[in-house]
């Protein structure tokens, strides 16, 4: 029976699947789900993670664009009553149909390089519905995610992720612990949305306006870099430095150009 379901790993879905029993330990560790919980695993892959999460006794949904990985899923797991198996895209997907309630739902997934940054804003945008989520990602997007404010990793992903998240680098991952293995180390990262957030903005639309145009030349000064969004004179009005380079900028200041903005 098995034979029938070795899978080979696709590039197109840019899968390394997780196969050191240790690692995969440490991750469920990390995520200590409880029965009862909620959890939702975006990309099982073969399950390496699935088994865990479902001997914890939470009811566990699972989104898997591979359709060649749905028989096998279902073969392993079918059976369980707290599975439930969604075929399609995790970057399409309507999270709202899983019926979770507020800030309620857990996020797990080893998510490949290609649609991390899309789906992690995915995500964001359904962060009323998520208590916690627990990545395993390329080691470079974890440290631009965790990143502070002063260094070349602070962008536009650290600080809308941080806008919506507090964030945490957990642990890293060797290649050696994949099939096959990746060209890069990866990372595991809980980001846990704020209940409330630590520097609202009037429009979070118009932040990420603003954080996009200032990055966009991120070796220029703000004056320069958002001339076309506000003045000199805005822009000292919101209590930021002109000649300062955005990755100088902490979130606040960013928030607040941002509101200016909305004036």
């Amino acid at each position: 029976m098995t034979e029938h379901y070795q899978h080979r790993a696709r590039k197109r879905f840019g899968q390394n699947f997780l196969h050191d029993a240790g690692v995969i330990h440490r991750i469920l560790r990390a995520i200590h789900a409880l029965p009862g919980e909620h959890v939702l695993e975006i990309g099982p892959g073969q399950g390496a993670l699935t088994e865990g999460l479902l001997s914890s006794g939470a009811r566990l949904d699972v989104i898997e664009l591979d359709k060649d990985l749905i028989p096998l899923l279902n073969l392993k797991y079918g059976s369980n009553p707290q599975f439930s198996l969604n075929q399609g895209d995790a970057l399409k997907f309507d999270f709202s149909r899983l019926g979770a309630e507020p800030h309620s739902l857990r996020v797990v997934g080893n998510l490949p390089y290609n649609i991390s940054t899309p789906l992690i804003f995915h995500l964001l945008d359904n962060a009323g519905l998520i208590r916690d989520m627990h990545f395993m990602l390329q080691k470079e997007v974890v440290e631009r995610l965790a990143a502070e404010p002063g260094g070349g990793d602070w962008g536009r992903l650290s600080i809308m992720v941080q806008y919506h998240c507090r964030v945490e680098h957990l642990f890293n991952v060797g290649p050696g612990a994949f099939s096959p293995p990746p060209k890069v180390d990866s990372a595991i990262v809980r980001l846990v949305p704020h209940t409330v957030l630590p520097h609202p903005a009037k429009d979070h639309r118009l932040l990420e306006q603003v954080v996009r145009e200032a990055f966009n030349q991120r070796r220029k000064t703000l004056r320069n870099t958002l001339k076309t969004l506000l003045s000199a004179a805005q822009i000292e009005a919101a209590g930021v430095d002109g000649s300062k380079r955005p990755e100088q900028l902490d979130l606040a200041s960013f928030v607040r150009l941002a509101d200016q903005l909305a004036n």
